[in-house]
């Protein structure tokens, strides 16, 4: 189908210090027969974005509970079980690894890069997975890349190599954005003519309405989606701001995060990971890596049911008398199991909240595919089980169906234990960088 008015892929909403990119919409079909064709062969542009948690999982918690003759999960383990709804889409990864990175410094800030990290001349050995695809098709976008970072906690919260995933090139660590009103106004707000007092879709409404006039049913529905989205931003964003002034007039007041962080880590996480969907929707981006804290977090999860104390502690699940190096000198635990209860269940927490994404990523209509079929989500660690700093069989997930590529539902374990760099190798090339190796890998891992 063609449309007599369409208009560019590239185009926006515009107001004044506002520019809204779009979703795909009808509207937006191509007009002459070369188009036509060229569209027809690339309908939807693939994403990748890479979702890394620190202090690894317990030994177990990653396997699937049963899986047939074939490889296909049949059934997700309790731990995993929030991701059930998304099952046929994701491939449980295990007997990989990462040939140079270990540890909660190094693994870090190698996961990404396949190389060796040296402290003294902050080296990480090379590009990062991410930079190499921002540097490829990064041009296509308003933004090459999204780096975020949720803000960590602990005593290492300022260290370089801990909260260091993505390299520009080999010693040259991309900033990251922590705090979700900056990472919104990247992506919307233009120069200084913005008004921060007022809405985006305030400033944005004249355009909007014209395009709504030139769209279809679906457009204008799509498009009502897309901006209710971004409004719903908007006041988390808004909520977050009256919640730090409620804190600050407490006359014992808590300790008060910095501007526009919502005070729920549940919130701060959700949010982050919505500028991720909107990022990947409106296709301001292709490519994003996201750090659900630093590598060696002592975040407290007593906010999740059932859980005492912090998540390193609680990833050396073996001592559980609470005195040894890693724990804070005030909680303890009964047993080696109930600590490693405890991890497990903050590893539940976290599959919740990834459940959640892939579900935003779902809802969102491409033609005949959703968004997440458009994605390649990778979503792990470069540790294994915390309480040994293991760097074999990392927990790895990979969800979404790489624009029709990959085949999911399924576990992938190779007999042997095989480079992290074959799945990057296999990822960029699905994304269409021209790259025949990376890092020890001569050719991709098979996902199809």
């Amino acid at each position: 189908m063609t449309h007599r008015y369409a208009i560019s892929r590239r185009s926006m909403l515009q107001g004044t210090g506002a520019a809204v990119a779009l979703p795909l919409l009808d509207v937006m079909s191509p007009c002459t027969e070369a188009a036509v064709l060229a569209d027809a062969e690339s309908p939807s542009p693939r994403r990748l974005a890479y979702l890394y948690f620190p202090n690894g999982v317990a030994d177990g918690a990653w396997d699937p509970q049963s899986v047939d003759r074939n490889g296909r999960i049949t059934s997700l383990n309790r731990w995993m079980a929030p991701l059930k709804p998304y099952q046929d889409q994701l491939t449980v990864i295990r007997n990989m690894w990462t040939p140079e990175g270990n540890g909660h410094g190094a693994g870090t800030a190698t996961w990404l890069t396949a190389g060796d990290y040296s402290e003294r001349r902050i080296d990480a050995g090379g590009t990062s997975a991410d930079q190499l695809a921002a540097r490829s098709i990064g041009q296509n976008t308003l933004l090459p890349s999204l780096e975020l970072s949720l803000r960590g906690e602990g005593f290492f919260s300022n260290s370089l190599v801990r909260n260091t995933l993505s390299w520009s090139s080999h010693n040259t660590p991309a900033p990251r954005d922590i705090e979700p009103r900056a990472i919104f106004d990247r992506m919307f707000r233009r120069g200084p003519a913005a008004h921060p007092e007022h809405s985006i879709l305030d400033l944005v409404r004249d355009d909007a309405r014209a395009l709504k006039r030139r769209g279809s049913f679906a457009d204008r529905r799509k498009l009502d989606e897309y901006l209710e989205s971004i409004r719903s931003i908007e006041r988390r964003l808004e909520f977050a701001d009256r919640q730090a002034t409620r804190a600050r007039d407490l006359s014992h007041p808590p300790r008060r995060p910095g501007p526009a962080i919502p005070t729920s880590h549940r919130e701060y996480l959700r949010v982050m990971l919505e500028m991720i969907v909107l990022a990947f929707w409106s296709d301001a981006t292709r490519v994003s890596t996201f750090m659900l804290d630093h590598g060696q977090s002592n975040r407290y999860f007593g906010f999740v049911d059932g859980v005492r104390g912090t998540w390193h502690a609680l990833s050396h699940w073996k001592d559980y008398d609470g005195k040894t190096e890693d724990d804070d000198g005030i909680t303890s635990w009964k047993s080696a199991a109930e600590k490693k209860r405890m991890y497990n269940l903050v590893t539940a927490w976290h599959h919740e909240q990834v459940a959640w994404f892939l579900g935003r990523l779902k809802s969102i209509s491409e033609g005949e595919r959703t968004l997440l079929d458009n994605s390649m989500i990778v979503y792990g660690s470069s540790l294994a089980d915390g309480h040994a700093h293991a760097e074999a069989n990392l927990p790895l997930l990979l969800a979404g169906g790489g624009g029709g590529t990959i085949q999911g539902g399924r576990l992938l374990k190779p007999t042997s234990a095989v480079s992290m760099s074959r799945l990057h190798l296999a990822l960029l090339q699905r994304l269409g960088v021209d790259i025949k190796r990376f890092g020890d890998a001569r050719r991709p891992i098979e996902l199809g």
